[in-house]
């Protein structure tokens, strides 16, 4: 027997002893899993079929030269053979589209038992008790689950002060929106779903300046109606006072709890804002704020009264 062969035999041999050894001292064996015994199968199987592919082309390269007819072009001049696609090659294709179609309709159907689908199954019936349960609680047990909720998602990001550490990872949960927040949204616009519908708002080039004309909002401008805002919208001599009433009142109203359809409120938090942030997500000036579909509605609705709790010192 050719020496080659005999180490193929030789080291394929040893590779499946090992996987056999191995299963043996197993605690639990192959428990009759259909997936274990085919991933065993699958391993098996590709042992013997790639050691003697390895040894048929190191053969090959020993003992044959190359032969046929050249293809036409050539590169560097290194030609090309018109070689057929091997026969093997061929049948371990055919092979694996059949073995595939069997795997998906006998071996391991598509409606067969699945971790996953489990999980999802339980998640939903969870989902449910947990919303029959807690359908009508609100006041204090809503704020307090909200609390619950917000040190298990919201925490890592906005802290355990609810001030984003200093608007550094998050926005700052104790004020309905910073300086800094409001700067951004002029000067760079916003896209998202704060209404719960996409909604745009322009940037600085399509705001009016606070002589209600089309001349380019100023930064002296933007810089004052940023802390008028941030401010809770109280000053109402100061010069921010002024810009907000020629620039922004057509969309977010004189008192800044926005026109419906138009723009949110920016004057104070609200239940229907805080759950279309989680629904949607946000960008903004720290961020991305990624949407929190972990959470059902009435968590939602939870960390919404927690929030709002938060700006009225409770």
């Amino acid at each position: 027997m050719n020496k080659l062969y005999l180490w193929g035999i030789i080291i394929a041999g040893a590779m499946l002893g090992a996987t056999a050894y191995v299963l043996k001292y197993l605690k639990n064996g192959l428990s009759g899993d259909i997936v274990n015994i085919l991933a065993i199968a699958g391993a098996a199987a590709l042992v013997v079929i790639t050691v003697f592919v390895v040894i048929k082309y190191v053969h090959q390269m020993q003992v044959e030269q190359a032969t046929g007819e050249l293809a036409d072009e050539s590169w560097d001049d290194i030609g090309e053979y018109k070689n057929p696609v091997p026969f093997g090659w061929a049948i371990i294709f055919l092979g694996t589209m059949i073995w595939g179609m069997w795997y998906f309709t006998i071996g391991y159907p598509v409606n067969a038992f699945s971790q996953i689908g489990q999980y999802n199954e339980e998640v939903t019936t969870l989902n449910k008790q947990f919303d029959k349960k807690y359908a009508n609680i609100k006041g204090d047990e809503l704020v307090n689950m909200g609390e619950s909720v917000y040190l298990v998602e919201c925490v890592a990001c906005h802290g355990l002060n609810a001030d984003g550490n200093g608007e550094i990872d998050a926005a700052d949960l104790n004020q309905r929106i910073s300086e800094k927040s409001v700067k951004y949204a002029i000067n760079h616009g916003l896209t998202g779903k704060l209404l719960g519908s996409e909604a745009t708002m322009p940037d600085r080039t399509g705001l009016m300046n606070a002589n209600n004309n089309y001349a380019p909002i100023t930064d002296i401008e933007i810089d004052a109606v940023a802390k008028y805002v941030a401010g809770g919208l109280k000053d109402k001599n100061s010069a921010g006072a002024k810009v907000f009433a020629g620039t922004c009142t057509m969309c977010h109203g004189p008192d800044g709890k926005g026109v419906v359809g138009m723009a949110p409120d920016i004057a104070t938090w609200n239940t229907k804002l805080l759950v279309n942030v989680l629904s949607y997500g946000k960008v903004a000036a720290i961020g991305t704020m990624p949407v929190m579909d972990r959470l059902n509605a009435k968590q939602k609705e939870a960390v919404a009264a927690y929030v709002m709790s938060l700006s009225k010192g409770e």
